[in-house]
């Protein structure tokens, strides 16, 4: 496939947009410092690094090969938030199934960093663009580790606030059910 990896081809254009500001004006070593600033240098050094598409069509390049298994990529385009992640495999799948709007198959447990927070979102709607009054927008990115479990079950009983100073419950209800972890954020040196 000559280093490219293909991506999904639905709508994460709303996800990215057609102009990638910080990514298209980038290097590609800075593109690869931002990703991997999403996880611990132990992750982060022997990642894969993939890189955003200028063009949805078009397939996502490696920017730097790994060998541990995960899966960086830099701040996302079109987001209004730094936003690089760090994900392993069931992490990876689990992406490509909600860019794909499909259910994912989460067969096991999986995470994922970005330890560079995010960029607002709602914490019940995969899919929302914008707050509404029952939505529970997010509006500050806070740095987190995501898990998945193999099992939504696992997951009744913990909590689903976002302000509740520890970990959450996010996009209960829906297939991309997720933990989400707080965490320090890291500072590249």
């Amino acid at each position: 496939m000559n280093g490219l990896v293909p991506l999904p081809r639905v709508t994460l254009g709303v996800m990215l947009g057609m102009t990638c500001g910080f990514t298209l004006a980038a290097t590609p070593e800075e593109k690869i410092a931002s990703a991997m600033s999403a996880a611990p240098p132990s992750i982060s050094a022997t990642a894969t690094i993939l890189d955003w598409p200028a063009d949805m069509t078009a397939e996502m390049p490696v920017l730097r090969q790994g060998t541990n298994g995960w899966t960086c990529l830099p701040d996302m385009p079109a987001s209004s938030g730094n936003d690089p992640m760090c994900l392993d495999a069931p992490w990876l799948d689990w992406l490509h199934a909600w860019m794909n709007k499909t259910a994912p198959a989460t067969g096991s447990l999986g995470f994922g960093y970005m330890l560079q927070g995010g960029s607002p979102e709602s914490n019940t709607d995969p899919y929302s663009t914008g707050p509404t009054d029952n939505n529970e927008w997010i509006t500050v990115g806070v740095p987190h580790l995501m898990i998945l479990v193999p099992d939504a079950a696992m997951l009744e009983g913990l909590p689903t606030d976002h302000n509740n100073g520890g970990p959450w419950v996010m996009w209960r209800d829906t297939p991309y059910v997720h933990i989400m972890a707080p965490m320090p954020a890291y500072q590249p040196e």
